[in-house]
């Protein structure tokens, strides 16, 4: 477990917790040397010929362990406090430089539970090992060792008897640790499941409330998390106690024996009492570890799971970036598949620069897994996607951000004002800048509207807007970026009529004069398109103008009938 710690922390902290160690390894033998000083000490006190004269020699050498043990355990305590406090920090910033580096495509759905735990209550578990779990945990094993090393300076037959348990203990304890970390493993995957549930329940009540659904929507994953906390203690229960009785017993051996001895006269009870004393320090440090052995399996979980997380492979970064001759987009047999899942076979297509390309097909056709390997979400199978003649795994990502635009139909704001939102398109913008952006999105008839206008706080995702109103903000936001390369998924999809409208003059205004790709299945938007391409089953079918591909009567005739009968039907008359 240190060395996994070491290996997340980094080199900074790195060091501190080495010097914790070693003074940790120092106060633990400390602590074994002043418990094995007893012995000579009872021995002059109580043998067959007691010389109290001759005690005064161990007990100084006994009071000034005891006060070197007692200078390392305060200094140790001053380390521990300092590298738990200082690894929260270090923890939280290698997560952060962690996720800011990960493809895109990596945050899905599933993330949220795992990164909430991971930020909060990993960080605190891992916080604790240096603060609270390191000493017990280093003392459980040093302190042991150098007493039974010194049991042999005074009888070797007792001190043989506990290291012959010594095997017996660790295969218990390796066996313990399997069941805390099968436990802990299932009360992690319930508590994230649980989190992302709740999460969902408070964002979602407008719509489980029109349907009439409270709180029972919680109830199986409540009642899972219920059974999983019940199979944890089911599954956890016996290592501990079995670990516990099997410290007992290693204890009880080395009593029986020694008493065996001393019953046979060739060990003196003074001896005896004293080899016990160290017997005790033998066991008892390694039965209290059994206490903590649940709360160190949990954060060694922990650290498991941020380890996981900043080993992952960063989006790779060209050694050599190229800069793009101009803003074309162009798919040269691109094959993509989710994990074992093929989405796109051999799609070749360009979209030229300042021209309107539109992406038409079924639902799973591969749309907007076009759209998201432009901006390189993730890196494709098989093939290249280029911008200016330049595959994008050759772009600096930096580069390759500021030349794209995306406008999605699901948008999130972060809570603050409508003016800062749109400025995270250009944070150096200024306010100007952003108020003209603004207008061009007709954002500032939204503003007109709010009670303290620029200033007013949107909420948590933007939940103070209507839907329309967030996608004004977001054109806005991709407006005042002023990228050269517009990616649009399903911006209009859901709008009401208004909405739609002020969008669309939004979209215009964004759109002019740049490379644009977009999935659209209004047919204004379609029609318009410089360039239509039609897909189905991850594989483009058709290519070419409306009027182009109407004439062919093909599949994208089907679907252009199709949707123009949608567009009429009305509902009749109830007989």
């Amino acid at each position: 477990m240190i060395r996994k710690l070491l290996a997340v922390v980094g080199p900074e902290q790195g060091a501190a917790l080495r010097r914790m160690l070693a003074v940790l390894v120092i106060g633990a033998v400390l602590q074994g040397v002043a418990f094995a000083l007893l012995v000579p000490i009872l021995q002059a006190l109580l043998g067959s010929d007691p010389d109290p004269d001759s005690v005064w020699p161990w007990l100084w050498t006994l009071f000034g362990v005891a006060a070197l043990y007692a200078l390392a355990y305060y200094v140790s305590m001053g380390i521990g406090a300092q590298v738990g406090a200082a690894l929260a920090k270090t923890l939280h910033t290698r997560i952060g430089d962690t996720v800011a580096g990960l493809p895109l495509g990596w945050f899905g759905p599933e993330r949220v539970g795992q990164l909430g735990q991971l930020a909060t209550k990993s960080v605190m578990d891992i916080m604790g090992v240096p603060a609270h779990l390191l000493r017990p945990m280093v003392t459980t094993f040093v302190t042991p060792v150098t007493v039974v090393v010194l049991m042999y300076f005074f009888d070797w037959r007792l001190a043989l008897a506990a290291t012959l348990t010594v095997p017996v203990i660790i295969a218990v304890y390796r066996w313990s640790v399997s069941l805390s970390r099968t436990a802990d493993d299932l009360r992690t995957a319930a508590n994230a499941e649980t989190g992302g549930r709740v999460v969902e329940f408070a964002q979602l009540q407008p719509v489980l409330r029109i349907f009439g659904r409270g709180a029972e929507t919680l109830d199986g994953t409540l009642h899972t998390q219920y059974e999983t906390s019940r199979k944890v203690l089911v599954t956890g229960v016996p290592g501990l106690v079995g670990f516990t009785l099997i410290v007992q017993a290693a204890f009880t051996t080395i009593l029986v024996y020694g008493t065996f001895l001393a019953l046979g006269g060739s060990l003196d009870v003074p001896t005896l009492l004293a080899v016990l004393v160290l017997a005790v320090r033998f066991t008892e440090p390694i039965a209290e570890f059994a206490i903590l052995g649940s709360t160190l399996h949990t954060a060694e979980s922990a650290l498991d799971r941020v380890r996981e997380l900043v080993i992952e492979p960063p989006l790779p970064e060209p050694l050599s970036a190229r800069v793009p001759e101009g803003n074309a987009v162009r798919f040269d047999s691109v094959g993509f598949g989710y994990g074992e899942s093929a989405v796109l076979h051999d799609v070749s297509f360009t979209a030229p620069a300042g021209r309107v390309t539109a992406l038409v097909g079924p639902s799973g056709s591969g749309k907007t897994t076009i759209a998201r390997l432009i901006a390189r979400f993730w890196d494709v199978d098989d093939g290249s996607v280029q911008i200016g003649a330049v595959d994008v795994r050759q772009l600096d990502p930096a580069e390759l951000i500021s030349r794209i635009s995306i406008v999605f139909q699901d948008v999130y704001l972060f809570e603050d004002t409508i003016e800062e939102n749109i400025r995270l398109g250009r944070p150096g913008a200024t306010d100007a800048e952003v108020r003209a952006a603004a207008a061009a999105a007709r954002v500032d008839e939204i503003v007109e509207r709010l009670p303290e206008g620029w200033a007013t706080k949107v909420g948590e995702g933007g939940a103070r807007l209507s839907g329309g109103e967030r996608q004004r903000v977001s054109i806005a936001r991709a407006i005042l970026k002023d990228a050269p390369i517009v990616l649009l998924d399903e911006a209009t999809a859901s709008l009401d009529p208004e909405n739609e409208q002020a969008v669309q003059q939004a979209l215009s205004a964004l759109t002019a004069d740049r490379t644009v790709l977009v999935i659209a299945h209004r047919l204004n938007t379609v029609a318009a398109a410089d360039q239509i391409l039609f897909l189905d089953n991850g594989t483009i079918v058709e290519a070419g103008t409306h009027d182009d591909l109407l004439g062919a009567e093909g599949r994208y005739a089907a679907f252009w009938a199709q949707r123009r009968r949608a567009t009429e039907w009305k509902v009749g008359a109830l007989s």
